[in-house]
Parts: C-alpha cells; structure tokens; sequence
C-alpha cells in the first residue's frame, strides 16, 4: 500500500535481516513500492555482507605471516577493520594499519577461527563486510632423533630427570646457531661390564628443525613456492644440525655436574647416533587437507590429539575430552563424570555416568541387534525371490505359442469336468450323441437378443456347464424317452 511505502521509504528505516542476497530483494522491493507511492527512493543506511574466506595454512614457527582482512582489494577509503577470534579467551591480537592480521613465531595453539569486519562509507551509506577464515597451522616432514650414552657411577631418579635438562642447556648456543630445538629424556641402567659399580645413562633428544628464525630464507606468501621453500630447508638444516651435534660431542666427552643438594657426578660419553625421521610432531596429523602437500601434518582440531610418534588424529576417547587444537593428550572428565561419545571438544560433554548408562547401552546393543536382524531379513528376501522365480517358471514354462494355448485349455476343461462330475463331450458329436446336442435353446433363451449363429455355434464348454448348473439345481430335464412319452 501507499502507506507502507512511505514507511519503508522513511530514512533510516531499514530491516537487518541478516544477508546481502535479503537486503537485496529488500532494496528492490522498496524501489517498487516507492516508485508506486510517489515518495522520493531512499537506499538503506546500513548495509552488512558476509563472506567465507575459506582455509588458510600456516607453518609452525613461522618467522612472519600476513593475512589480510580481505582477500580482494578495497577501493573505497576510510577503511576500519576488526578482528576477533573465536575462543572462551582470545589472546591479543596483532594489527597493521592496513588491516592484516600478524602472527610471529605461530604455534599449534594460534589455530582456530578468526572473523575480520571491514567497515566503510559508499554513497553516504555505512557498508560492513565480514570475512571468516578457519586457520590451521602445519609442518613440512623432517626431524632429527640423536641417542647419547654416558657412564656413571650414580643411577638416581633425580640424575635421570636432570641430566637432559643439564645438556640441552650445554646446547643452548648451538640451538640458537642452527636455529632448531631441543626436548630429551634419560634413562638408566646397569652396565653389562661392571653391574655393580658403573651404570650407563641413555639420553635420547628429540631435535625439532623448526626453531627461531629456521625459515628466514622463505618470505613467499604463495603457497606452493613457500612450501617447496620450506623442504629444501628442512632438508640443509638437517644435514646442518647433524654435523654440529657430532662436532660437539667429539669436543665434549666429559660432563661435570653438581647441585646444591646432590654430590657432583661425572658423565662421560661412549656413544653418539642419529636416525632421521619423518614423522607428525605431537598434535599434529596428517589429514591431507593440504592439497599442495598431502604428506604434511596438519594440527588437530579440538575434539582429537595425536601423541608423539604418532602420524594420526585420534578422536578423544569416552570419558576425555579436549579444548584447543594441538593436543597430544586429552584431558580427562572430572570423577563420577563421562562423555556419551567420543570426540569431545567441550567440558560441558561430561556429564554423569548415571545419564549416560542408558544411552551407551543402547549404542552397544544396535550392532547386535542389527547383526541378529539383518540376515533374517536376507532369508526372506531370498525365499520370496526364489518363490517368484519358481511360480514364474511354472506358469510360463518355454513351448510353442500354439501348444501352450491349446495345452492351457485343455487343462481347464478337465478341471471343470472333473469337479462337475460331467463326462467330456467330444465338440463334434452327430445327432444322436446325447443331451448335448438338442440342449442348444437353453443358451438361446439366456442370450436374447444375439444373433443365430453365435447362439447354434456356442462352444461344447458353455453346453456342458448350463447343464451342469440346471442339474445342481436339480431342475427336471427332458430326455429322448421323455419326448417319445409325450408325442
């Protein structure tokens, strides 16, 4: 009507309804009504857009990464822009005046979902645009295991928990020359020479080639040239590391260490290997998400983990659950406290046992039943079937078209007859072949109306069961004796 145009037409009057493609139709529809009611069209004054930016990868420990708030670029001016993160507790994010969102030295933990509006005046008209963007974070294959053993004369608990931390310290500069990192764990034994006075301390350090600044040849944001970057740095970088760990250990044979509440004890080395390995970093998995690199390993998202040495995203067992992406371990339910399914990604999925007995009963018990259901329900689909074929093959058995018609007929005449009780007439009998002959009128007398020849020609058949049926009815009939009685 008039008066809604007017009122739609009234400026600033405008509806959120949530999209572009509504507040399209809205505007055109408002263009009509306007043009119709004579009032002066008026655009919108709010007008908000949503996009999705799809996937966007990030190495582990890159050095810098960019991403712009929107993937084409803008032509208006007097940009704004907006970040937020989709988390309980979003960290603080870092910003360029140009609107790119920086991550340095990105870890695991920085994935998750991240949303960026962009906001603008365009023909006096105050425009919003939102991008969402799902960022996971990734590492090229690559990595180094170094196995160190020592001689003691002390095999303590607390020697074998201090030690790895004691000679990653003693590789401090080396970490920082070669850019890689360090994480060890020791064990400890009797020697098989001396059991009883000399031990041996094995050290395994794990060596991450994706230290501080390990990518700082790699500044492409193009994803297949940076990628390919990456390899061929994981690749020099191990050889790299590899050469200064042996320098190192051939120069330090000895280690004294002391404490303030342990006596002093010597280590001294007998041993130095290495094994390459091509394996996921905890949290991580390879998903083959990544098209320009299937082999990588994506982080996990929330709801899985993956331990170290592990190359796959698991989901969290029943009872466990996990928060963020990255996680080699997932955290348990607080006690009397369950989860219905695995896979959880939230501490409001543990509930009590005493909810979820039913439910997992009754998820255990579908696939017996179904195991139970399921091949009767094939049993009887199989009978039916092969009754089918079989009544099939009984009612049209192959023979010539003409046999099996007359073979048909046949066989109905005998089942008439002989239910009947009536002797079969041969359909050429003479004058005197009996009642059949001279009993044509009762078939004239039921068919008025028809012509003389389909009622003197009417089949042997149809004679022999009017008869039939006037003799159930026990309704007298006339013989030849009776006509020579009555003449």
């Amino acid at each position: 009507t008039a008066q809604q145009g007017r009122m739609l037409c009234a400026p600033g009057v405008w509806p959120d309804l949530g999209g572009p493609r509504v507040l399209g139709t809205m505007g055109i529809l408002t263009l009509v009504l306007c043009s119709c009611s004579g009032q002066p069209a008026s655009l919108p004054a709010i007008s908000s857009w949503e996009h999705q930016g799809g996937l966007v990868f990030i190495h582990t420990a890159s050095s810098l990464y960019s991403l712009p708030c929107s993937p084409i670029r803008m032509e208006a001016a007097d940009h704004t822009y907006h970040w937020v993160q989709d988390r309980a507790a979003p960290k603080l994010l870092s910003v360029t005046k140009e609107g790119h969102l920086l991550f340095h030295h990105f870890q695991a933990g920085d994935s998750g979902k991240y949303s960026c509006t962009i906001s603008y005046m365009k023909h006096r008209v105050h425009v919003s645009q939102t991008f969402h963007y799902s960022i996971f974070g990734y590492h090229v294959l690559g990595g180094l295991d170094t196995v160190l053993l020592f001689h003691s004369k002390l095999c303590e608990d607390k020697w074998t928990r201090k030690f790895p931390w004691v000679l990653q310290y003693k590789l401090r500069q080396l970490e920082i020359k070669q850019h890689c990192k360090l994480q060890g764990t020791a064990t400890c034994f009797p020697s098989l020479n001396n059991p009883s006075d000399m031990f041996i301390i094995q050290v395994q350090l794990e060596v991450s080639l994706f230290g501080p600044h390990w990518d700082k040849h790699c500044n492409s944001q193009d994803m297949e040239t940076v990628t390919d970057c990456y390899h061929k740095t994981v690749r020099h970088n191990l050889w790299q590391v590899q050469l200064a760990h042996t320098r190192f250990f051939k120069e330090h044979k000895s280690f004294h260490v002391t404490g303030a509440d342990i006596p002093s004890i010597n280590f001294t080395n007998e041993f130095v290997g290495f094994l390459k390995t091509e394996q996921c970093s905890r949290g991580y998995g390879q998903t083959k998400q990544l098209q320009r690199c299937l082999n990588c390993c994506i982080v996990c998202p929330p709801g899985t983990f993956s331990p170290p040495k592990n190359s796959q995203c698991s989901p969290c067992p029943v009872g466990t659950y996990s928060l963020t992406y990255g996680v080699a371990f997932c955290t348990p339910c607080k006690d009397s406290m369950i989860t219905a399914v695995p896979g959880a990604s939230s501490m409001m999925d543990c509930v009590k046992k005493e909810r979820t007995k039913q439910a997992v009963s009754i998820t255990h018990r579908i696939p017996v039943l179904l195991l139970i259901i399921l091949p009767v329900i094939l049993a009887i689909n199989f009978l039916f079937i092969l009754s089918s074929c079989y009544w099939f093959y009984q009612e049209y058995q192959v023979s010539p078209p003409r046999a099996s018609k007359m073979t048909g007929s046949s066989t109905r005449m005998e089942t008439v007859t002989s239910f009947f009780r009536i002797p079969r007439q041969c359909p050429h009998a003479g004058p005197g072949a009996g009642p059949a002959s001279d009993t044509s009128h009762l078939d004239t007398s039921e068919s008025q109306g028809g012509d003389e020849e389909h009622t003197h020609g009417a089949s042997p058949l149809a004679v022999t069961l009017n008869l039939a049926t006037v003799a159930d009815e026990t309704t007298p009939v006339l013989t030849l004796e009776d006509r020579k009685d009555t003449f």
